[in-house]
């Protein structure tokens, strides 16, 4: 795993393990304690004491095959809590928020489930998921769906600043029409301090 990482406006890629400095703000890794045995694997993903940021009233399970792209997305109002419990993924990261500390960071993470990391994302912070192998993970939210909460931007722009390790990917309908960084992060709130 490719552990160098560069950091302001360009992309940082890491293993599960980072330097929070390296992510933009609020964004938060929790590394996570898989018990293995003969049976397979066993550990916690999510615990209200953890202080996550997060308090999810929604979660999503999904499965991707290699070479899927889902996203770029943001959201206005909810925060994001994932876990990769199975397989291989690419990360990436975006700080829109007007007035951030780290406005317009760039980070990429390696996430794999024989590693597994709790990632909180907070709104604001736009994220996209390439699958580099057949995937499980979990996603909760702090707010159940909501489609007018749902943006996103293409995962090619250059604007992203993500260095992505490959350059085709399979995307839904919805992902491969999305518009430019540009009109996606003129519909983002500025950064409050909370």
């Amino acid at each position: 795993m490719e552990s160098a990482m560069r950091t302001t406006t360009e992309a940082s890629r890491t293993s599960a393990v980072a330097d929070p400095a390296a992510l933009p703000h609020g964004v938060a890794l929790r590394g996570l304690v898989a018990h293995v045995d003969g049976r397979g694997r066993v550990g916690e993903i999510f615990r209200a004491e953890w202080p996550t940021g997060v308090a999810p009233v929604q979660w999503v399970m999904s499965f991707s095959e290699a070479g899927v792209m889902r996203g770029v997305h943001a959201h206005i109002r909810h925060d994001d809590y994932f876990v990769v419990l199975d397989g291989r993924l690419v990360l990436g990261l975006r700080d829109l928020r007007a007035g951030s500390p780290t406005g317009e960071r760039s980070a990429l993470l390696e996430l794999r489930g024989d590693m597994p990391v709790a990632v909180s994302i907070p709104h604001g912070v736009a994220h996209g998921f390439l699958f580099l192998a057949p995937s499980t993970y979990v996603l909760g939210s702090t707010h159940y769906y909501d489609a007018d909460d749902e943006l996103g931007c293409h995962w090619q722009d250059p604007g992203l600043g993500l260095d992505w390790p490959l350059s085709s990917a399979l995307l839904s309908p919805r992902d491969a029409a999305l518009p430019p960084l540009r009109e996606l992060a003129a519909r983002m709130p500025p950064w409050r301090a909370g």
